[in-house]
Order: structure tokens, then C-alpha cells, then sequence
């Protein structure tokens, strides 16, 4: 039995019928459950304010330099179903590292079946006929790689509700990119490099890491970008992603490995000038004072097209940065 929503004017006949029959079955048009004032209100699933273009665009950009996918989950705040599938995303372990390690996930809400519907036209998600939630899957480059409705993603044994786990696991292990080999794209950075006449600020990192994500995310500021964009080519190795990633780091460095992120200043000929391994060990992202000197060094030593504006505005960046996370320690 269908339990989601379809594509249907208003809600009127759909409350109508929850009223007759009661909450007792998994329709998306679900009556609203009485909340205790004394409770947090729970974050809604899907953002009613955001655009939805910005947001797969946003995915897509992320999606493309990082060889994943996008993961578009067509829905609604009063859908219950969309809801329960975000629950399993969230809840299921081998679900939520799958989806952190080959998806950008992006929440499209439809309103009452009027909001977004261009972007359900452009990607041809099926949502009139089978309704929500509904997935669809995007390379890098926008290209719908799958379309599906979640109806056949639920339990169907009896007295069961919910998602089969098993299924909506492999319906994503089935789609998820092709992981590149390591080697092909340090070479191919390196040919950015002797193109464009730059040195390589190379960095080795994994899903699983939240000082490469933070370490990732200042270098992808607008401002930071523009700098070291003067300077480098950026590549990045997944450890985890690529095939070969851990043999490359281990050729590059030196000694025992004291964690990731750690990057590398090379020249176009892939020769390595300096490593993030400082006095005091591997400084990762820095933001502490002694990590932040060791880098401001590395950079006026190794660089050739940054002023010293340049290096001062990093400088200031990754110290605020450790100010903001010292104060948010205490």
C-alpha cells in the first residue's frame, strides 16, 4: 500500500480522511502530534525559507571537486514518511557513515506540492505519481544518475512499518561514485601546476575527519581562496576515498604518521620543499599560536607570488579562528 502523499491540490481531503480513520496509518498527510510546551521543539527536517536551486548548487560545486554525489530528498515537513526516512539516515550506522562518506545530502521542500517544482521538472523526480519522499541522485556535473520512489524502499511484511534498511543501503552503495586512484590525481594536479606556473599546496584528509573539514572550509573561503589561489594548485587526497591514498601519503612522509590533515608545499615537479610536520609535530589545521607561526613560515619561505598582505591576512584568519575556539573550549 502506498503510504506517501500525491500530488494533490490541498490537504483538505487528505486531513478530511485522517480524521474519519485516525493516525493509524503511515500517510504523509498525518495528523499533527500534540507537543509538550515544556519540550525543545525538534529542528523541522526540511528548511520552508531556503531556495532549493542555491542549495543543489551549492552540493553540486562540493559534490564535483570531491568525486561524490548528490543526494536530493524531495519532501515536506508535515510528511511523516519524510521524516522516518531522515530518522533512518540519521539513526541506521551504516546508513549515516555512507551518506557522510559518498553524498552531499540537500532537503528540497515542496511546500503544498507548489514550491520547487521546476527543479522536480528539470531533474524528472516522479513525485505526482508516486510522492514523497522521493530521492534522486546527481553527479558532480548535474547529470541524474537515479530517480526513485521510497514506496518500494519500505518493509512490506506484515505489521511492519518503516524502511528496509537493507534496501535503502544498497540503492546508495549502488549509485555512489567511482572512487579515482590516487596517483591520477596528484599527476594531474602536478600538470596544473607546471601549466599555470604555481607550486601544489597538497593535503591528505577523510570523511571522517572534523579538523580536515575545518582545515577544507577556510581554505574555501572567498578571501582565502583568492590568496592561495595566487600561489597554489590544491590537491586533495581522500586516505579513504581513493585507491592508493594511504600508499601516496606514506611515500611523502617522513617518519611515523602523526594524524591528518597533513599537507605539503611541493614544486610543479612534485618535489616536497616543506611539510606541515613542524618542531612540535604535525600541525594540522593551525590554529593554535605555535601551529600558526610554523605555517606563516612555511608560507614566507616556500611561496613566490604571496605578499606579505597576503600572509597577514591568513594569519589573522586562523588566529581568530583559534580565539573563537578557545573561548567556545571554556
Amino acid at each position: 500500500m502506498k503510504r506517501h502523499g500525491t500530488w494533490i491540490p490541498t490537504l483538505i481531503v487528505c486531513s478530511a480522511i485522517a480524521f474519519v480513520i485516525g493516525p493509524t496509518t503511515g500517510s504523509a498527510f498525518a495528523q499533527e502530534k500534540e507537543t509538550n510546551p515544556q519540550e525543545p521543539a525538534k529542528k523541522p527536517v526540511y528548511d520552508e525559507a531556503a531556495d532549493a536551486h542555491v542549495d543543489i548548487a551549492n552540493a553540486l560545486k562540493k559534490a564535483k571537486k570531491e568525486n561524490r554525489r548528490v543526494l536530493i530528498q524531495w519532501g515536506a515537513n508535515w510528511c511523516g514518511w519524510c521524516t522516518l526516512l531522515d530518522g533512518a539516515f540519521k539513526s541506521d550506522r551504516n546508513i549515516s557513515r555512507k551518506l557522510m562518506y559518498e553524498y552531499d545530502l540537500v532537503h528540497v521542500d515542496i511546500g503544498k506540492w507548489d514550491k520547487h517544482l521546476d527543479l522536480v521538472e528539470k531533474y524528472g523526480a516522479d513525485i505526482k505519481n508516486t510522492g514523497v519522499p522521493y530521492l534522486t541522485i546527481l553527479d558532480g556535473d548535474g547529470k541524474v544518475i537515479a530517480n526513485q520512489d521510497t514506496g518500494s524502499l519500505e518493509l512490506k511484511g506484515d505489521g511492519e512499518s518503516g524502511h528496509d534498511l537493507e534496501k535503502v543501503l544498497n540503492f546508495l552503495t549502488e549509485h555512489q561514485a567511482a572512487y579515482r586512484k590516487a596517483s591520477d590525481i596528484f599527476e594531474e594536479g602536478l600538470a596544473r601546476a607546471k601549466k599555470d606556473h604555481k607550486r601544489v599546496f597538497l593535503h591528505f584528509g577523510a570523511p571522517w575527519c572534523g579538523w580536515c573539514h575545518r582545515l577544507e572550509n577556510w581554505m574555501a573561503q572567498p578571501e582565502i581562496a583568492k590568496i592561495l589561489a595566487k600561489e597554489f594548485v590544491d590537491i586533495k587526497i581522500d586516505e579513504d576515498r581513493t585507491i592508493g591514498g594511504r600508499d601516496l601519503e606514506a611515500k611523502l612522509r617522513e617518519g611515523e604518521s602523526a594524524g591528518i590533515p597533513w599537507f605539503a608545499i611541493l614544486n610543479a615537479e612534485g618535489e616536497t620543499l616543506v611539510t606541515s610536520d613542524g618542531p612540535k609535530g604535525n600541525v594540522g589545521f593551525p590554529v593554535a599560536d605555535h601551529e600558526v607561526g610554523y605555517f606563516m613560515e612555511m608560507l614566507q619561505k616556500h611561496t613566490e607570488n604571496l605578499t606579505d598582505d597576503d600572509i597577514a591576512t591568513l594569519e589573522t584568519s586562523l588566529k581568530a579562528i583559534g580565539k573563537k575556539l578557545q573561548e567556545g573550549s571554556h
